[in-house]
């Protein structure tokens, strides 16, 4: 039988129980049953066809949340092409380099983004059609998309762009069998998730957190999902939660800080079994005041684009704060030191990771594949610790990239848009840490001879809010007089981050 994985996570389940309600749109409270999912997703495979789509090429998706998102993302793998879906929060000039790089020959995309994505678009040489997602124009008939591609499990089903460790996209690519590796060892053993169940997901999509948590776990397990496309306020999330009860909520540490700080109900998750919270470490001290205060306890867990989903995670009624918690069941985890040997417990060591749903490789990327894939391991840029009772600690990254609400910064691309401005002569970016324990950037600056510095720190956060997506600007501007650097006049950042 075929690998591709459309049979597992569209057709079986659409077969199984066709009239189940498969996914939720949170605004609007429409819904979509099994059985109409998989006509859409049908329909979108027609699409592409007709649009002249190949098996292997790319088609980018620069989506919102809704159910198009995921009958475009089923229909391109249905007829064997590559879907690549990109952060919504980029502009315009990443999203020329992810079209380019990619060499995506179609682009979906939802009608908010089209003012950053479609400037992007001219001028690809690959490109040959772009698409609104809410457009049922665009959809085929679904009578015409024929069977499924043939897959073997070692076909690439998807790529995740990532900033990885040089602050430069990379397109990991992901095999058909990826999904259900993480699937069985994670949301089924780990979570158990199931028929019973409602999923609510605050990371999106597009993250390949979001991607498992909302894209691919609900139609496997038999769950239904409830998909937000807007931003995820705590206003917005609560009203969500209340209305729909979901039993699984996945969150990230950012965001359940804002809960926190926000006047909510103590019952507001009364009707959430289990939390869930990845893409950063989540402070200790935020995953006690949500339990006390929800009575919802939150496994933390790790995981990264190059690995799928969540591969080291807390138990659930075990949780031990502070922890990235142990590995899955067939997860192997090595802690090494600069030679590559293995540390012992208590040292320090780059966190290396062997799964089944380890990525393929980088597109296009020998270097950085060769320093990330040691035989079945896939060092992850992490640097943890082992501790007694057999849990990981993360102890921070293992180069300068810092993750600001789950999303990869690179602190050059900060002060490349810094040094922008006339008024600034060098600047340094790293990471700090918020009132929450949150890892946000801080920028130090060194004003352009006769600059005036009254006002400068507003000026340089609103410019780099002007030209980066927003979670990127510093929150924390300083004037300084001068940069600690080293002979070489390399600047030594942990000064700035100890400072």
């Amino acid at each position: 039988m075929s690998a591709n994985a459309v049979y597992r996570f569209v057709i079986e389940p659409a077969a199984a129980a066709p009239d189940e309600i498969a996914v939720v749109d949170a605004p609007s409270g429409s819904q979509l049953t099994r059985a109409e999912l998989v006509e859409r997703v049908r329909a979108a495979a027609a699409a592409l066809a007709e649009r002249g789509v190949q098996r292997e090429q790319r088609v980018m998706l620069c989506c919102a949340d809704t159910p198009a998102f995921l009958w475009w993302f089923w229909g391109a793998m249905w007829i064997g092409a590559v879907p690549v879906p990109v952060s919504t929060l980029f502009r315009t000039a990443d999203y020329r380099f992810l079209l380019g790089d990619s060499r995506a020959v179609g682009l979906v995309y939802s009608p908010p983004f089209a003012a950053e994505i479609l400037p992007a678009a001219d001028d690809q040489p690959f490109l040959a059609w772009t698409l609104d997602d809410t457009d049922d124009s665009g959809l085929g008939d679904p009578g015409a998309a024929g069977d499924p591609f043939g897959a073997i499990d070692n076909d690439v089903a998807f790529w995740l762009y990532t900033s990885g460790t040089t602050g430069h996209p990379k397109g990991a690519m992901h095999r058909h069998i990826d999904m259900s590796a993480v699937t069985d060892q994670y949301a089924v053993d780990i979570l158990g998730m199931g028929p019973s169940d409602t999923v609510y997901s605050v990371a999106k999509l597009f993250f390949a957190y979001g991607l498992g948590n909302a894209g691919y776990f609900p139609p496997a397990t038999g769950a239904r999902v409830v998909l937000n496309p807007a931003r995820p306020t705590p206003q917005d999330i609560a009203a969500h939660v209340t209305r729909y009860q979901p039993t699984l909520y996945f969150g990230v540490p950012t965001s359940y800080a804002q809960l926190l700080a926000a006047d909510l109900p103590v019952d507001t998750f009364a009707s959430v079994r289990q939390a869930v919270s990845a893409g950063e470490p989540l402070p200790a001290d935020i995953g006690r005041r949500f339990h006390e205060r929800f009575g919802v306890e939150i496994l933390d867990g790790l995981g990264t684009t190059e690995i799928a989903h969540i591969v080291i995670t807390n138990r659930p009624g075990a949780s031990v704060p502070g922890t990235s918690g142990t590995p899955i069941e067939d997860c192997e985890v090595s802690l090494r030191d600069e030679h590559g040997n293995e540390v012992p417990d208590g040292e320090p060591g780059a966190l290396h990771i062997a799964f089944e749903s380890v990525m393929a490789g980088y597109w296009n990327r020998t270097e950085q594949n060769r320093k990330a894939l040691h035989g079945r391991f896939l060092a992850t840029g992490d640097t943890y610790v082992r501790n007694r009772d057999g849990t990981y600690t993360c102890l921070g990254r293992t180069d300068d990239m810092m993750k600001v609400s789950g999303i990869w910064v690179s602190p050059a691309e900060v002060e490349a848009a810094i040094l922008e401005m006339d008024s600034v002569l060098s600047v340094a970016v790293v990471g700090a840490f918020d009132e929450a324990g949150l890892t946000k950037p801080s920028a130090f600056v060194v004003p352009a001879p006769g600059a005036a510095t009254d006002g400068l720190a507003e000026s340089v956060q609103a410019h780099v809010r002007e030209r980066l997506a927003p979670y990127k600007y510093p929150r924390w501007v300083s004037i300084v007089d001068e940069l600690p650097q080293t002979a070489t006049g390399k600047i030594k950042r942990y000064l700035l981050r100890d400072g």
